[in-house]
Parts: structure tokens; C-alpha cells; sequence
């Protein structure tokens, strides 16, 4: 669904979930703004039994003159053409029902239902509910910096809803951050009224009930009810604890879980093992250091207490940590395998800016940071991911085409420039090149779950699952790294 599909209703009501937070109001806000610039006639609600008294909420509506009204009861004469519920989803147990002749849902939760409902934009994978409006309107062509207030909210409903963007992974929420221009002075002045006396209780309470794990050196703190940015001051705080690793904290909720997860450890990524708590029972991600998640109460079948430290033993369990340059594999229990020809891109990083640029590389798997150099390229791979390889070992495996490398990416690579800011796409300089055939390999598949660190780096690690396979090259027996199953099979020949 596009906002533009919704401009054929003339008397809109936006909702957002009771007792809304900084997310809802901006979305809101975002979805208001649009339709009062297209002439229609709009209201922008939320009901509940309470009004909005949280400070940093109160200074957000009032500061940023948000038009958000507070509507406990609803006459049925008042029947909107069209609702839209907002960082919610019609039906759900924390949004009082409104009746209304058409309904459109724009939310980034897990979907409730199977509902065919056209008029509905929902994307989990994002980590704002602001983010999905701003993408929305800029499919439209509308820029919401034309007004700072509505910019400022997007930015804070993004900070807000993953612990101050410590959670913050999808490339779309990246670009949103990059793009808005906000007023700072509001965004400190209420992150500094965000937490209140009762929650600096909840704070200590929960702090001296912790539960530390000493073989693998982690806290696990559950706290009461709260806002999800506590349960960050408190994983943030306790992680300064001497022989604390990893910390997780949590609460449980009456429609969901909340964990925030730190570390400081380079053998756990924060986002991969929030993702692992949640897998299959919520959703988790953020950064290596900071990340956090929800889990649904309703998916699981054990207290949740049960469920964290089940999950946290499994992860210590489950994965085997090689440094490649201190490794070196026993190739004569692997295959040997050839490189099938096959056609890929590739970029010359000095085609795009200047020998010498500090550049930011922005994927779907995560960004890059990097220096441009005479020898640097990227390789764009047979399932559309992105590596950085050099010229070297590009004209070892590959050959160059006369042709341009076109593909359809769910989110097109970026790069972008850290001196000046300017960013450009990466298609326009991809070139094709052919694999020569001529790489030999060693591989075998993974008979457990890996964290490799290349012998490039020993601060980056690349994660490998049981159907995945540990590769090393028949030239470099420290150049050993991971392989994606269904990249291998269309990638490789066995010998």
C-alpha cells in the first residue's frame, strides 16, 4: 500500500494505540501532516483511559506542536471514511475500537493476521513505525524537512523506540537518520526528561536482584514494567561491572517482552544473539555492541524468565569461535572444489569518489566503513551480497567484461562520503566481470554453528550455521572463510 492509495477518502482518522509513545505520536503526526497538505479533512486521535503525562511526551506535543487529540469516546455519528491505525494494528488489545467504514494499518510489530486487507503497510524489519511513514513519504516525493518540528519528531520516534538507535540495523532506518534535519536542542531536552523518580526505583530494584552467570560472564536483570529505555540504562550500567561480558535485562509486560542486550565482549554480537533470544517468539536486532528485541507472551510455553536463560545457555552452547590466522584446517577431511564460471558485478571504489575518501558502505547486511585506495573494489555476489576485494585477488579469480552489471536488490547498495556527505548508488558503476574458473578451494559443511574471525581481522567476526560450509583456498591455508548453502551449490564444482 502507498499513501497515495489513500487519497480517495476525504474524512480520515489517524489512531494510535493507547497510551501512545514518542513512535506513535510521530508516525501520527508524519501521516497528518501529508493528508492536511492534500486538502482532506483529518483528525489525529489517540483514546484510552488516560491522557498523555509522561514528561518527555508532554514536551514532545507541546515543543513540537503535534496535533494529537485525546478522545475517550467517539460518537457514532463521527464514522470516519477511513481509519488508519499506527504503530498498531486494528483489533489489538492496546487500541480502544473505533468503528469507521474503511480501515488501513501502517505498523513495523509482527503482523496479528493472515488478513488480505489491501490497505495495509507493515514491515517488521524496520525499526520505527516512523520509519515506515518516512519511507512512505518519500515514495511521494514529499520531504518532511520542510518542517523541523515533523522531522524532529520522525528522528525522536526512531531514538526512542530502539534505545537511543542502539538497535537500530535495517539501512532504511539508517538513511532516515541521515536525512533529517532536527532540532538538537529538543531532542536533549527531552532524552534528559525521560526517565522519572518511580523509574530510577525500578532502576535499583532491579539492579540488586541481578542473576550473573560466571562461566560465560553474563548478567541476566529483570525489571518491572517500564519504558523500554530503562531497561537500557540498566544493561548499560551493569556492563561497567568488572568480569560482566554480556549483559541482558528484560521485562515482562502484559502484551509483550521487552530485553535490551549489551556486550562488550568481540565473540558475541549483541544483535545476533538478541535475535537469537527472540527467533521464532519475537523479533531482535541492533548493533554489535548494543541491540535489543521483544518477545511475544502469547508464542511461548514457559515463563519468560525460563526462556531467557534457556536461550543464553544454548547460544554459549552452540557456536565454535576459529581465528584464521591461528587456524590452520585439515583439508584432508574436505573436498576439493573449482570455481563454476559464472557472471557477477563489481565496482572500482575510486570510480565512485576520489583516491583517499573515507567512505561509508551502506547494505542490507550492515555498513562498512572504509578508506578508498588504488586496490579496492567491491563484489557484488550471485545472491546480490556485498563484499570488499581486492584488485589482486579480483584478477586472480575473475575476468573483465565490456558489459555494465544491472540487478534488482531489496535495497539497493549505497555509498556515501564522510567528508561531504554526498551519497551515490552503487549500480551505476558496477561493471561485469567472469570467473575465470581457475580458484580452488577446500570446503566441507559446518557440523556446528561458527564465529569466524578472517585472518584480515580478528574484531569482525562472520556468523555460520550447520547447512553452511567452512572454506579455505587451495593457495592460502589462513584464507578460510564461510559459505551460505545455496551460494555454494550454485557457486562451486566439486573436483
Amino acid at each position: 500500500m502507498q499513501l497515495k492509495d489513500l487519497l480517495r477518502f476525504d474524512k480520515i482518522v489517524i489512531q494510535c494505540h493507547d497510551n501512545p509513545d514518542a513512535d506513535a505520536l510521530a508516525s501520527g503526526f508524519a501521516l497528518k501532516w501529508f493528508f492536511a497538505k492534500n486538502g482532506k479533512d483529518v483528525k489525529f486521535i489517540y483514546r484510552g483511559r488516560n491522557e498523555i503525562q509522561k514528561s518527555n511526551l508532554v514536551i514532545m506535543v507541546k515543543k513540537l506542536e503535534i496535533p494529537v487529540e485525546y478522545m475517550p469516546f467517539i460518537s457514532t455519528e463521527d464514522e470516519p471514511d477511513l481509519l488508519i491505525t499506527v504503530d498498531c494494528q486494528y483489533g489489538e488489545k492496546n487500541v480502544t475500537m473505533t468503528s469507521a467504514k474503511h480501515v488501513a494499518t501502517i505498523d513495523h510489530h509482527r503482523k496479528l493476521n493472515n488478513s488480505d486487507n489491501p490497505l495495509t503497510n507493515i514491515n517488521s524489519d524496520l525499526g520505527s513505525c516512523a520509519t515506515v511513514v518516512w519511507q512512505m513519504l518519500k515514495d511521494e516525493d514529499y520531504d518532511p524537512n520542510e518542517n523541523k518540528n515533523l522531522a524532529t519528531a520522525l528522528y525522536y520516534g526512531l531514538y526512542t523506540d530502539t534505545n537511543k538507535l542502539s538497535e537500530v540495523s535495517h539501512p532504511i532506518d539508517r538513511d532516515m537518520l541521515d536525512s533529517l534535519v532536527y532540532n538538537k536542542s529538543i531532542i536533549t531536552e527531552m532524552s534528559n526528561s525521560n526517565i522519572s523518580l518511580e523509574e530510577l526505583k525500578i532502576t535499583g530494584k532491579a539492579i540488586l536482584n541481578f542473576d550473573y552467570h560466571e562461566d560465560n560472564k553474563y548478567l541476566i536483570i529483570e525489571a518491572e514494567p517500564c519504558d523500554p529505555s530503562i531497561l537500557g540504562v540498566i544493561s548499560d550500567f551493569s556492563l561497567e561491572t568488572e568480569n560482566v561480558d554480556v549483559c541482558i535485562a528484560y521485562y515482562v509486560g502484559p502484551y509483550e517482552i521487552k530485553f535490551s542486550v549489551r556486550s562488550c565482549s568481540k565473540e558475541v554480537y549483541a544483535n545476533e544473539l538478541a535475535a537469537f533470544i527472540a527467533d521464532g517468539i519475537g523479533g531482535g536486532g541492533g548493533h554489535k555492541l548494543k541491540a535489543g528485541g521483544t518477545i511475544k507472551p502469547d508464542l511461548l510455553t514457559m515463563p519468560a524468565e525460563d526462556v531467557i536463560n534457556e536461550r543464553l545457555k544454548l547460544y554459549y552452547e552452540t557456536y565454535a569461535v576459529i581465528y584464521a590466522k591461528d587456524t590452520t584446517l585439515d583439508t584432508t577431511q574436505m573436498s576439493r572444489y573449482s570455481k563454476n564460471p559464472q557472471t557477477l558485478g563489481t565496482v572500482k571504489l575510486s570510480d565512485v569518489f576520489p583516491i583517499g575518501t573515507s567512505i561509508n558502505i551502506r547494505t542490507l547486511e550492515g555498513d562498512v566503513d572504509a578508506v578508498i585506495d588504488e586496490d579496492a573494489y567491491l563484489m557484488i555476489g550471485i545472491e546480490g551480497e556485498i563484499y570488499p576485494i581486492s584488485e589482486s585477488k579480483l584478477m586472480k579469480t575473475y575476468e573483465f567484461t565490456n558489459f555494465r552489471y544491472t540487478r534488482d536488490f531489496e535495497y539497493e547498495p549505497r555509498i556515501r562520503n564522510l567528508s561531504t556527505g554526498e551519497i551515490k548508488t552503487v549500480l551505476p558503476y558496477a561493471k561485469t566481470v567472469r570467473s575465470s574458473g581457475q580458484s580452488i578451494i577446500y570446503a566441507a559443511p559446518l557440523i556446528q554453528p561458527v564465529k569466524l574471525f578472517t585472518a584480515w581481522t580478528d574484531e569482525k567476526y562472520y556468523s555460520g550455521r550447520v547447512d553452511y560450509y567452512i572454506a579455505v583456498r587451495a593457495d592460502d591455508e589462513h584464507d578460510i572463510y564461510i559459505i551460505n548453502k545455496d551460494i555454494m551449490e550454485k557457486s562451486y564444482k566439486k573436483l
